[in-house]
């Protein structure tokens, strides 16, 4: 009886590797960006989990690129400053004593993510936006007000990314970046994210956050919704269905598609694994967002609304 079921466990792993097959083989040699934040990188067991999953994925042939947040790190050394962290529009007011905060931190947590791959046998290389001009930004400003050294993407230079991947490296990207007279400023990190996405021609962005994926009504569980093609999830921004931080988000997802993603996800980063589970399996955990001229039915099993 031992015996059986110990065959019967091994043969649930045979299954789970076959099925992953035509992923593996899809999906091989092509760019995934995930935008790592939230609660998966405030606790130490999810930490662990997405970075085995983007090591996996680049061991068996994926290009990987995390562009990463730090947002509750950043609040915490910002109080532990004296200072009373403050937010317009979920942007944070970002002066010159907290731009400083900001970027140390931020370079902590890029060195602590590339000591868990290297740790996994996989080289990584950590670097900013301000590393070899790759994220250009400008001033932005939250409904006209002005919230300091917060910049808006303005142009993207992929080419210290491309030398990573070429020589086998997995690119750790902090979201900071450089002005025209090489100022520094923090970046929102979905922001960062969807700008490289757009720049390498990603066939996957991914963004891992604190909801199970996208709701036509957040408190009506039953309205969430698989996949969706861009021109729909457009309808229900302009009809006022997302709101929220979900706002921000989902506008990034659409963007990233019309500018040549191909799929973007919105994953349950507090779901151990999320990456793997959507990406190798047919059922997926996530809402992927599509062109217009994908098919609808999505990945099978998948509950579609």
């Amino acid at each position: 009886m031992e015996n059986k079921r110990e065959m019967e466990t091994i043969m649930k792993k045979a299954e789970v590797l076959v099925e992953a097959l035509p992923y593996i083989q899809k999906f091989n040699r092509k760019i995934i960006v995930v935008k790592y934040g939230g609660s998966a990188m405030s606790n130490e067991e999810l930490q662990r989990s997405v970075i085995q999953d983007v090591t996996l994925l680049k061991l068996v042939g994926f290009k990987p690129i995390i562009v990463h947040g730090g947002g509750k790190a950043i609040s915490k050394w910002v109080e532990k400053s004296g200072k009373k962290a403050q937010f317009v529009n979920g942007l944070r007011v970002t002066d010159e004593e907290t731009m400083e905060i900001a970027e140390m931190v931020l370079n902590r947590v890029n060195k602590n993510l590339v000591a868990m791959v290297e740790k996994l046998g996989v080289m990584a290389a950590g670097i900013s936006g301000k590393d070899g001009g790759l994220l250009k930004v400008e001033k932005k400003y939250a409904d006209g007000q002005d919230i300091g050294f917060v910049g808006n993407v303005t142009e993207v230079n992929p080419k210290i990314l491309y030398d990573l991947i070429d020589r086998d490296f997995l690119p750790i990207v902090a979201p900071v970046g450089m002005d025209e007279n090489c100022e520094s400023y923090n970046i929102n990190a979905d922001d960062a994210a969807c700008a490289i996405a757009k720049a390498v021609g990603a066939d996957k962005l991914v963004f891992l956050t604190d909801v199970e994926g996208l709701y036509k009504d957040f408190e009506d569980k039953d309205s969430f919704i698989s996949r969706i093609r861009v021109s729909d999830a457009d309808k229900l921004i302009s009809e006022g269905y997302i709101g929220g931080g979900m706002l921000p988000k989902l506008a990034n997802c659409t963007s990233a598609v019309k500018n040549g993603v191909h799929k973007v996800h919105i994953l349950d980063g507090r779901i151990p694994h999320c990456l793997l589970l959507e990406i190798f399996t047919d059922h997926g955990v996530g809402t992927a967002i599509v062109g217009d001229d994908e098919p609808l039915p999505g990945k099978l099993g998948k509950k579609e609304k």
